[in-house]
């Protein structure tokens, strides 16, 4: 049996899963919040909770989820680690360089799996698309585009709504790390599909520009932040993210171009996912759009089976299926969808995009997480 702990109370996309899979069980839940931790415990069955977090990684739990503040996922994982627990964690892996480092550093030296938990990749859709690109009905991909556009300005006081200018209740996390931050803070959701259609490709650069302050001047936040990465093949992906303006969400569009393809996601508005191949019989003279859905037998079996149960763990069954992904890799099964390099990599757009943006959007050179092995190499290059 695994036995799982979360620490978070608030964050439990993970827990379905975790109920769904033969020969697992979470069986401790940790939060600060004594009354909440209490509450969603008895609510979801989990017989053991602590207050104190390294009580907990005293047990003999088999794996942490880190579903906490964005700030405290590096301290929270790296003990994990060093206590012998395999991590998932969710996104973004780090709020500092140097955090992502130590991050690496650690899951090398213990043997436990570490997986970031971006369950965006996960989507029915875009693992469609990587199917597909799999299989070269793309051609060659050089271009790929995400958006995330989510006003959360509510998220940033205590208080459930926003006035005008009035500061409103205390001020929570997200008002410091989300939305006290300049440049991309929340890179890996728009990013992570792509970079897993980009394949074997890693990024070369960031650059960063933002649109100014215009919305809500409480923030030091752009009103919407433009990333470019360039590939160290030469390609490109650009990223927008929007957290401020007045609009209704977006959190899931993509692009996708090809020598031989391209994909689009929806707007909205009644829009669907909509697809030109090539190889399907589609004109270059007079390329048409069709719908995804016309070639759903690129679904990824486990997709095309998954049960009523499956897909009601969250985001059309993507949060069942990362988790699969994660047990699997703690039994040995397979390696982490998405490991320690990926999610250092994907959140240092993050860090490097806030330098950028800074800077007036001057290219800042990613480090290479997979092969840096000395401090000398650990540099943000300029």
């Amino acid at each position: 049996m695994l036995k799982v702990g979360i620490v978070g109370a608030r964050g439990l996309s993970a827990l379905k899963g975790f109920q769904g899979i033969e020969g697992t069980e979470v069986v401790a839940l940790c939060d600060l919040d004594g009354d909440y931790l209490e509450l969603k415990a008895k609510e979801h069955g989990v017989p053991r909770t602590y207050r104190i977090y390294e009580d907990m990684l005293e047990s003999d739990i088999d794996a942490v989820i880190v579903s906490t503040p964005m700030q405290l996922h590096v301290p929270q994982s790296i003990a994990a680690l060093q206590a012998g627990k395999h991590v998932l964690c969710e996104v973004t892996a780090a709020v500092a360089m140097d955090e992502l480092w130590w991050l690496k550093e650690t899951v090398e030296a213990s043997g436990k799996v570490y997986m970031m938990a971006e369950n965006y990749c996960y989507i029915p859709q875009n693992q469609q698309i990587f199917q597909m690109v799999q299989q070269g009905l793309f051609g060659e991909v050089y271009f790929g585009e995400g958006d995330y556009s989510h006003d959360i300005r509510n998220l940033a006081f205590q208080a459930n709504r926003v006035e005008q200018q009035a500061h409103i209740g205390k001020p929570t996390w997200r008002n410091y790390w989300q939305l006290g931050k300049r440049g991309n803070f929340y890179p890996t959701h728009s990013l992570g599909p792509i970079m897993q259609w980009f394949q074997g490709d890693r990024i070369r650069s960031v650059s960063t520009f933002g649109a100014g302050w215009h919305t809500d001047n409480r923030f030091r936040q752009e009103d919407t932040s433009i990333t470019i990465c360039q590939m160290a093949s030469g390609k490109l992906i650009k990223l927008r993210l929007d957290c401020i303006s007045k609009r209704p969400h977006n959190m899931t569009y993509y692009t996708l171009q090809g020598t031989k393809g391209c994909y689009e996601a929806p707007r909205g508005l009644g829009d669907t996912h909509k697809i030109w191949i090539e190889a399907d019989g589609g004109s270059a003279e007079d390329p048409q759009w069709r719908p995804l859905s016309d070639f759903d037998d690129y679904l990824p079996e486990r997709y095309k089976k998954a049960t009523e149960e499956q897909r009601s763990a969250g985001h059309w069954g993507g949060d069942y299926f990362i988790v699969e992904d994660f047990v699997n890799a703690v039994r040995g099964v397979k390696k982490p969808a998405i490991d320690v390099y990926d999610a250092c990599e994907w959140t240092a757009v993050a860090l490097l995009s806030e330098l950028s943006a800074m800077n007036g959007g001057r290219a800042m050179d990613m480090p290479d997480f997979r092969n840096a092995s000395t401090v000398a190499e650990q540099v943000i290059k300029l």
